[in-house]
């Protein structure tokens, strides 16, 4: 017999039970609650009408049925007829009866003094009454209501267990507090990726070397008495591999790797959480040297605050979690690896050294990084020749790894749309950059050559101002296609790839920001709805010049916003405890490089009006610039310093100058830019 042969069987009883229950409960309910053969039903009005004109010759109360049925004597006319019969009178006392005898049934009176008035009344007239207290019929009531329903329940639920089978048996619900088999024997299997399959990850792929010469050779650490990591923590931003490289390491170690997500120890019910993390280092420690990860390690190792029930049974896992890192040497051939966005907000137990003793930090790859990612995701694909990988890692930055091998996919994608040949040519790859950044075309969308007209001056007046302001290196396009959301696009690149950015950096960067608002109020008299992205990155830049970098002359070196997400180059910021004197100061240091920003802009695009006048014309015919025809349109456009601020931030901006070697005064015949409400220095 094989072992799927006693599943079948099982199945099969349960099934012939339950068709046996059903049929036993419906019986069993017709025998207790049928009352229809017993007569016709009256009333007791009815009843006591009988009685008083002495046609009852029987009557018996049901006690558990509460209900009293009996016989009357219906006399006709002219005596007997069919289906009439003559009774005469019994033993017990009944009267004669020469007429037809008829059942009927009625419900028991409301009180015993009711009970025992009609009882009087039907004995006076000669009618036999007895009492039937029905002990066969409590008990089945008491099989028919309670028991049956409850055996046919647990039928249903034997024959729902042995029909799903593994994670959904009864091992599942008696072992809620374990991690499932099948995904236990998933973990047990090798990952296929090595750091072969990791690219742009140098460093870090360094750091964890020591991870695969540990668990390769653990004795080379004991020879020169040295710890190796017992827990590495992987942060940065989403897409930068994470995931990958915890399973490139277990690959290259060809070690057991136990991949588990911090939900999985989160449950409502108190207890379970720290059931599966002893169960988890259970698995591990019958199967050791292994690599355990834990992604998205926030959502178990939260930081410790009493919060409630909820925060109880989460205290309660990461309480069991830190004793189970405790509870291993470093010479045991465990290592557990942890991911997360949010290290910030981990608790401080866990992050100690003996826990987590290695933190490696990832970030969006450079353009060296790039252009390895970008190899490697291309070197199954079909290249056109002339696919320039350089220049695409040049004008990719920021991206990480995962924008890449999207960028990549979305390229073949649209070879495949346009399906002229088998390869994917530069040109789909362009295309894809614009859509990771900006979404697809909506060539569908109408506008009125008015509106053409506004957003070409408006797109002409970004990319003008940033021309002017920009330094070498860098890619612009501008474009009044309809993208994603936006009704055109201005893209300049800094492919320098700086790390700091200066005060003169940032107020350039404002300037370029308002600069569309600034080319339609000078081109078409006011303004429009088109500058809703470009007021939302401006106002957020000025609150990071004025509120953590202290480029502010009224607040000088104050921070007032912290940082909300735990990665480098996330932008959540969160406002510090200050008084609303301060906070105050703080718009207005904001407000007053916003309208400074808006001037300088101003300023750059009257001298060049001509310039822009041409640029704007050129894009309303041809939509997109770019390359040579944009060069060839803004060839009279040369760079020059930005002018200073001479409102809030004034301080700060020629300080940051000063400091570049850029010079800090006006250029000759030049007005300065003044914001309003400020007082300009001498």
């Amino acid at each position: 017999m094989t072992s799927a042969e006693p599943r079948p069987r099982a199945l099969r009883v349960l099934l012939i039970s339950l068709l046996v229950l059903l049929g036993t409960f419906a019986l069993l309910l017709r025998i207790a609650y049928n009352t229809s053969d017993r007569g016709e039903a009256v009333s007791l009005d009815q009843v006591y009408r009988y009685a008083a004109n002495s046609e009852i010759i029987s009557i018996k109360l049901l006690d558990e049925d509460a209900q009293l049925v009996g016989q009357r004597c219906v006399m006709s006319d002219e005596g007997p007829t069919e289906g009439e019969q003559a009774r005469g009178g019994d033993a017990s006392g009944a009267p004669e009866c020469r007429g037809k005898v008829v059942a009927f049934r009625s419900s028991y009176p409301s009180s015993d003094v009711s009970t025992q008035d009609l009882i009087v009344r039907v004995a006076a007239g000669g009618a036999q009454v007895t009492v039937d207290k029905q002990t066969g019929k409590a008990l089945t009531k008491i099989v028919a209501s309670f028991l049956l329903p409850l055996f046919i329940l647990a039928n249903l639920f034997g024959i729902i267990f042995i029909t799903k089978g593994g994670d959904s048996s009864m091992a599942a619900v008696v072992g809620f507090g374990r991690l499932g088999r099948q995904r236990e024997r998933q973990r047990r299997i090798g990952t296929g990726v090595t750091f072969a399959n990791v690219a742009g990850a140098g460093d870090t792929v360094a750091e964890l070397r020591e991870v695969i010469d540990y668990l390769a050779d653990p004795r080379r650490f004991e020879l020169y008495g040295a710890a190796p990591p017992k827990g590495v923590l992987l942060f940065g931003p989403p897409g930068c591999g994470k995931t990958l490289l915890a399973r490139a390491t277990a690959g290259e170690t060809g070690v057991p790797f136990f991949s588990v997500a911090g939900t999985e120890f989160v449950e409502s019910l108190v207890g379970v959480g720290a059931a599966r993390v002893r169960d988890l280092f259970r698995q591990v420690r019958e199967v050791a040297p292994a690599i355990v990860f834990i992604d998205e390690i926030d959502a178990v190792g939260r930081r410790r605050s009493g919060e409630g029930s909820s925060g109880g049974e989460r205290e309660q896992t990461l309480n069991q979690l830190l004793v189970e890192l405790d509870g291993f040497e470093v010479n045991s051939g465990i290592v557990l690896m942890g991911a997360t966005n949010r290290p910030d907000i981990l608790d401080p137990a866990l992050l100690r050294p003996g826990r987590f003793d290695r933190h490696i930090v990832l970030e969006p790859p450079d353009v060296q990084g790039r252009r390895e990612i970008l190899a490697l995701h291309t070197r199954t694909k079909p290249l056109a020749p002339g696919v320039d990988l350089d220049g695409l890692a040049r004008r990719t930055p920021g991206f990480t790894g995962a924008d890449l091998a999207n960028l990549v996919n979305e390229g073949a994608l649209l070879a495949i749309r346009e399906g002229k040949n088998a390869s994917i040519e530069q040109a789909h790859l362009d295309e894809a950059v614009l859509r990771v950044l900006h979404g697809p075309q909506r060539r569908g969308t109408l506008m009125s050559p008015e509106e053409r007209r506004r957003i070409a001056v408006h797109e002409a007046g970004h990319t003008l101002v940033a021309k002017s302001l920009s330094k070498q290196g860098q890619y612009q396009r501008v474009s009044i296609v309809a993208r994603g959301r936006g009704l055109g696009q201005s893209t300049v690149t800094d492919q320098s790839e700086r790390v700091l950015l200066t005060a003169t950096d940032m107020r350039a960067r404002l300037a370029i920001a308002m600069a569309g608002r600034a080319a339609e109020v000078l081109m078409l008299g006011e303004l429009s709805t088109t500058s809703q992205d470009d007021l939302e990155t401006a106002t957020e830049l000025a609150r990071e010049m004025v509120g953590r970098h202290g480029m502010s002359e009224g607040l000088g070196g104050l921070r007032l916003l912290g940082r909300g997400d735990g990665y480098p180059g996330a932008s959540a910021p969160v406002v510090e405890a200050v008084s609303a004197a301060t906070m105050q100061v703080f718009d207005q240091e904001v407000k007053g490089l916003l309208d400074a920003a808006g001037e300088a802009a101003t300023e750059v695009l009257l001298r060049h009006q001509v310039d822009l006048e041409g640029l704007a014309v050129a894009l309303d015919q041809r939509e997109t610039l770019e390359g040579a025809a944009l060069e060839a349109l803004l060839s009279e456009v040369n760079a020059q310093p930005l002018p200073i601020f001479a409102g809030p931030g004034a301080h700060a901006a020629r300080s940051g100058s000063a400091a570049n070697g850029a010079s800090s005064t006006d250029e000759p015949g030049k007005a300065r830019v003044k914001a309003p409400g400020r007082r300009e220095k001498p």
